[in-house]
């Protein structure tokens, strides 16, 4: 399972900075839990949920990414302002990746939640 979730962060990646995100972090660990991705589009930090799934049967990727999974996010974003020491602009993105036909099918979701 961490093999496949390594592949779709590797994927969300290429995705981010092909639109011209700078990454600042990959699976960014704190006492209060982890952001798979911590990006900036222009002067907002981005954290990135990535869902990579190889088929649909149980639903689209995303939809994994439930209020539990989105308050820990929000807990890391506060750790990562403190770490600062600023208020920051921020912003929860959630990359979906499909792995069922050979090539990725990439939903990106800015603004999540």
């Amino acid at each position: 399972m961490r093999l496949l979730g390594d592949e779709g962060e590797s994927i969300a990646m290429e995705h981010l900075k092909k639109r011209g995100y700078k990454i600042l972090h990959r699976n960014y660990t704190t006492p209060v839990g982890e952001a798979d991705i911590v990006a900036m589009d222009g002067e907002t930090f981005v954290f990135v949920e990535v869902k990579t799934r190889k088929t649909d049967s149980f639903g689209m990727p995303f939809e994994a990414v439930n209020y539990k999974k989105q308050a820990k996010l929000r807990k890391v974003s506060l750790y990562f302002s403190k770490q600062k020491k600023q208020e920051l602009p921020v912003r929860f993105d959630v990359i979906s990746i499909l792995l069922a036909k050979g090539k990725p099918e990439i939903e990106h979701i800015e603004g999540a939640f």
